[in-house]
């Protein structure tokens, strides 16, 4: 079993307390995300959890918990969103300088294997045009570089809430040539950092980046000296190539305040 914690809320920036006390009792209990009154619970143990992948914003109240997972023999790794939008898109996160120190900091804690760069989702507005993103894109890539091996990648999708949340930006649908030359412009500067750049659900082949794994077998392997045997996750979309995992995490429940987010149905505060 894989923990996915979470794609749907940020668990390490507002309930690690509350994920490690549920590894001390050794169950978690799930709620059905469309069906509310399905609940089940789940067993877990060091032996059960092959890895536990971590998606974050700003993971640093977690990070004084990871060395008593560390002794219960958890295994983990984390997804760790860094991009260049101020807090009239990224409402409640701290100085994009310290969440890069604290990057950095983590590598340097757990390794640069178990820190994986998130750069998205990319979206467009009059004022962050291609040429925007390109030029945050390297001022991250040159921080960051040394405290990773992989960037993540992907647009903005257009969900109808999402639409509404960021109606005050003026979002720009971007055409083929908008997307052809951030690609481009982005993999060129990941080359040049020694980045393996990936797109999340996305077929950008053509431009050169190949379709990646958040929930990354390989990584996970790689990590634990074992091949999970879970397979791929035949309920995720269609262009995902994640391995199946358990999440652990509820929609609606975020306070970093991101207008583009999915898994918040109310407008961010």
């Amino acid at each position: 079993m894989i923990l996915s914690a979470s794609r749907r809320t940020d668990i390490p920036a507002f309930y690690a307390d509350w994920f490690l006390e549920h590894l001390r009792t050794g169950s978690f209990t799930l709620c059905n995300p469309f069906n509310p009154k399905q609940v089940r619970m789940i067993e877990i143990s060091p032996a059960r959890v092959e890895c536990i992948v971590f998606w974050s914003k700003n993971p640093v109240p977690l990070l004084p918990l990871l060395p008593e997972m560390d002794a219960m023999g958890y295994s983990y790794y984390f997804q760790f969103t860094l991009t260049p939008y101020g807090p009239d898109i990224e409402r409640n996160l701290p100085p994009k300088t310290e969440l890069v120190r604290l990057f950095q900091d983590l590598a340097r804690l757990i390794g640069r294997e178990k820190v994986v760069w998130r750069y998205d989702p990319i979206l467009f507005t009059p004022a962050l045009d291609p040429d925007w993103h390109i030029a945050h894109f390297q001022e991250l890539a040159k921080q960051l570089g040394p405290f990773t091996e992989q960037c993540v990648v992907s647009f903005l999708d257009f969900y109808r809430k999402t639409e509404k949340n960021t109606a005050h930006l003026g979002l720009i649908h971007p055409d083929e040539s908008m997307v052809r030359t951030v690609c481009e412009a982005f993999r060129a500067i990941a080359d040049h950092y020694n980045l393996a750049l990936r797109s999340c659900c996305e077929e950008l082949a053509c431009y050169g980046i190949a379709s990646g794994a958040c929930i990354d077998a390989e990584r996970i392997a790689r990590i634990t000296g074992k091949m999970p045997q879970c397979g791929k996750d035949k309920f995720q979309r269609r262009l995902c190539n994640c391995a199946a995992s358990v999440d652990v995490g509820r929609y609606n429940t975020c306070s970093n305040g991101c207008v583009y987010c999915y898994a918040n149905t109310k407008t961010p505060q």
